[in-house]
């Protein structure tokens, strides 16, 4: 197995993709390692993952605690960022500014400062996957800061792929998945959004985190894709 004996660094890796990830990553061999900022949430994922399986607690907006982080990580083959909070969709007439800079920090900011920590860090061969989604493609009433931070996103990953080079630096552009990133939602809100997507999708089902979980699977085993962005969306961007 390609990840065997590697060492695989999920950020954000206490639920949904990440935590699928982290799984997957596991199962194939790799020495895995989750961080979260919140210790409940790291105990938890623990509890489910693979033996072997190790955790770190670290605030991933705070440039020092990342830096620490990856300084007491030491080596490592993969880095993976999957981190956010919960999307919390609004039109421009109700936009909260700074919780949109807010959600930037974390989605955005902190995919780059993680980056450029772990770099030094990465052993010949290794790879960066950061997270995108449909919405940068494909958005919709109310998903301005969402897009915008797949653009950003996606725009970063070309750019890092060759400042990094020969390290890989990929992304994963995901459609709806069934993960606590929609929990800001009420329930019968989600609910209606997901009819009204499966509605559409060729595929006729909202994605499980682990059918993302294979996306970044692939893109930390194969060996001759950079600056790439794989899309895992049912067939969102045909619908």
């Amino acid at each position: 197995m390609p990840l065997t004996g590697q060492h695989v660094v999920v950020l954000g890796g206490t639920s949904g993709i990440g935590l699928a990830t982290a799984t997957l990553a596991a199962e194939r061999g790799a020495r895995v390692t989750i961080a979260s900022s919140r210790p409940a949430n790291v105990e938890r994922a623990l509890s489910t993952l693979p033996a072997g399986t190790t955790a770190e607690v670290a605030d991933l907006t705070d440039s020092n605690q990342v830096a620490d982080l990856f300084n007491r990580l030491g080596p490592l083959d993969h880095l993976v960022y999957t981190a956010g909070e919960p999307l919390n969709l609004t039109t421009l007439d109700t936009l909260d500014l700074a919780a949109a800079r807010d959600a930037f920090t974390l989605r955005y900011f902190g995919a780059l400062d993680a980056v450029r920590a772990a770099a030094p860090k990465l052993r010949p061969g290794g790879s960066v996957t950061l997270t995108s989604g449909t919405a940068g493609l494909r958005p919709g009433p109310g998903w301005s800061i969402a897009a915008s931070m797949c653009g950003a996103i996606e725009g970063l990953v070309r750019a890092l792929a060759v400042e990094l080079a020969p390290l890989r630096v990929n992304a994963v552009r995901a459609g709806l998945i069934r993960t606590p990133l929609w929990s800001g939602l009420p329930e019968a809100d989600r609910e209606e959004m997901y009819a009204k997507i499966i509605d559409g999708l060729p595929l006729g089902r909202i994605g499980e985190p682990e059918d993302a979980a294979e996306a970044y699977a692939y893109l930390m085993e194969q060996r001759y894709a950079t600056g790439t962005v794989v899309t895992v969306d049912g067939g969102t961007l045909l619908a």
